[in-house]
């Protein structure tokens, strides 16, 4: 009898840990992210700023725009990753359309790609990238950013 309890005992701490777990997760996912200003600089001198969402953690960076069905022009979300490699990105649940920018260490913008609302289409990078930064669809055309332009990096301050 005091072995079942145990047991009983046992089972129920790990479901209680799991249940935890599950509920961290879920709140990870819709916390708001912090926030900073970026600063473009295009070909022709001049500059532009995007409010960009910071998504560092690898739950951040695989929830990305998932789920959002508005984003407002101006503003973005910039994927940090650890070190240079070619990245890959989809559009699994996310209904807004995306425009993404894959940016190296130095900042230096290398690609950019417009993405469809829900495809399972993988966006890659042609060299190793440390950033990506995604926009609303069209953005990036409509203020003249192209591939070469830079963006400053004092967002990871």
């Amino acid at each position: 009898m005091k072995k079942k309890l145990s047991y009983l005992f046992l089972i129920a701490i790990i479901l209680s840990g799991t249940m935890a777990s599950g509920i961290t997760i879920t709140s990870c996912k819709s916390q708001k992210l912090k926030t900073k200003d970026i600063t473009i600089y295009k070909a022709d001198s001049t500059t532009i700023n995007v409010k960009a969402e910071l998504a560092i953690t690898p739950d951040e960076r695989s929830h990305g725009f998932m789920e959002r069905k508005n984003i407002p022009d101006g503003t973005g979300m910039i994927f940090v990753f650890e070190k240079d490699q070619i990245l890959s990105f989809w559009m699994k649940n996310t209904p807004h359309p995306l425009s993404i920018a894959f940016i190296d260490s130095k900042g230096k913008i290398r690609n950019i790609y417009d993405m469809k609302p829900f495809s399972l289409e993988s966006i890659q990078s042609t060299v190793s990238v440390r950033y990506a930064l995604e926009v609303p669809q069209g953005w990036f055309a409509k203020n003249n950013i192209n591939i070469g332009d830079t963006i400053s990096l004092d967002f990871l301050d």
